[in-house]
């Protein structure tokens, strides 16, 4: 098997769907010799945030000299972003060679009578054999869905639960309420664990001390008040950050927006708490230096100047309510919007919080089965009384963003990762 065929043997299993539960993948895994039970995890959930916070963590324990495993997901632009090792993606070869093995192995199972693994049960376990033959220190390993019955929680125990900002998204799979949504990120708590969270709104942190009382975990929670905001700006920013009776003067970071600080420090947080326990070795120079040089493409990151070009994966409504913050930083005359969002997103309430801020929008389509059309996103706009162009093609929209914008302008595009990923291609590869 080649690399071509093993992508194309993972992506077929689209057919099978998603499926929430691990008796499959634990399976899977078990045939494999149990590989996930191999590493040091440092487990991630949370609606948004989860991939900075990762970004923040797998930085500074690099920085102390430690080999790093990164699991994410979604990817931006090529499929082996999803599985690396201190910032190296998994190889094309060693990505063949493992899910040749795997195939064989779901071949016994399905013939034992076990449903067909998912493409996320078969990524993860993908993850979970390379880390396992490579033996990096620490995984930081980041949920796909929810946490509970996510495909990532079949590990028995890691070194901290964290759990970034919880917020309502797939609430198909994950429940309409808060609570019910709290209620699966916090599944990844584990007996007797270490839980370290970002400062969640009443309903979701009422689920998660009630988890942690529940599973005997210790619970650490950082106040907005041990934060002190230096400078926000389109660099990055500055901040102190007060650690029990310490006050940690000019952390700065590279990634850009005020929540980025709050995800700095969350990961700050879990750094300090896993050095005092004498799980991790690492100094306050490594720590700042790994927050310093911690990057998350996708993610508020301009790509282009004169005029600005920005890019960023806000998919839900509190990404974009993110972004919209955010955009207060940057100095622009007008801002051309490019916008491109899966139909089964709350695509109302985005659209009513992003596009008054837009001058001219040019409307486009994620290349994928679940897109929202052009068109019927355009139609959406039609009571904001603004100039609004469709341009089913991403390479022709960002074309025409840049024919309407001025040297002083900015332009924007956002909705989706999945757009993102197609756009900081196109421009990096033919601008």
């Amino acid at each position: 098997m080649n690399y071509t065929e093993a992508l194309n043997y993972i992506n077929d299993k689209e057919k099978f769907g998603s499926r929430l539960g691990l008796e499959v993948i634990g399976k899977l895994l078990e045939l494999l010799g149990n590989p996930h039970l191999d590493g040091r995890y440092i487990h991630i959930a949370g609606t948004n945030g989860k991939g900075s916070t990762s970004s923040y963590l797998t930085a500074a324990l690099k920085e102390a000299g430690y080999d790093v495993g990164l699991f994410i997901s979604p990817y931006l632009e090529r499929f082996n972003e999803r599985i690396s090792i201190n910032g190296e993606d998994i190889p094309d070869e060693r990505l063949a060679e493992i899910t040749k093995r795997i195939k064989d192995k779901i071949k016994i199972m399905v013939a034992e009578g076990y449903e067909h693994p998912t493409t996320f049960e078969i990524v993860t376990t993908i993850a979970f054999v390379y880390f396992s033959e490579e033996e990096p220190d620490y995984v930081v390993l980041e949920v796909g869905l929810g946490g509970r019955a996510d495909s990532t929680n079949i590990i028995e125990e890691s070194l901290a639960s964290v759990i970034t900002t919880i917020d309502y998204d797939h609430i198909d799979v994950l429940g309409n309420t808060l609570e019910m949504i709290a209620y699966e990120k916090a599944g990844i708590i584990k007996r007797k664990g270490l839980v370290i969270t970002y400062p969640q709104q009443k309903e979701a942190r009422r689920i998660i001390r009630q988890v942690c009382s529940e599973q005997l975990a210790e619970l650490i929670e950082y106040p907005m008040d041990n934060i002190h905001i230096r400078e926000l700006g389109e660099s990055g920013g500055r901040f102190d950050f007060l650690y029990e009776d310490t006050l940690y003067e000019d952390f700065k970071i590279g990634l850009i927006g005020k929540h980025q600080i709050y995800n700095a420090s969350l990961a700050l947080m879990t750094l300090f708490t896993l050095r005092d326990k004498g799980l991790i070795d690492i100094d306050d120079g490594q720590i700042r230096a790994g927050l310093e040089k911690a990057r998350w493409k996708g993610r508020l990151e301009i790509l282009r100047r004169n005029p600005t070009f920005l890019i960023d994966g806000a998919h839900n409504l509190q990404g974009v309510q993110t972004l919209v913050d955010s955009l207060k930083g940057f100095k622009y005359n007008r801002l051309i919007l490019g916008i491109g969002i899966l139909k089964d997103k709350d695509i109302d309430h985005i659209i009513e919080t992003i596009i008054p801020l837009a001058d001219e929008v040019v409307v486009t389509e994620v290349d994928m089965p679940r897109k929202m059309e052009a068109v019927s996103l355009a139609k959406k706009l039609n009571g904001y009384n603004i100039n609004t162009y469709i341009e089913q093609d991403i390479e022709k929209a960002i074309a025409k963003a840049y024919r309407l914008a001025n040297e002083d302008d900015l332009i924007v595009f956002g909705g989706s990762l999945y757009l993102i990923g197609d756009v900081r291609r196109i421009l990096l590869e033919s601008y």
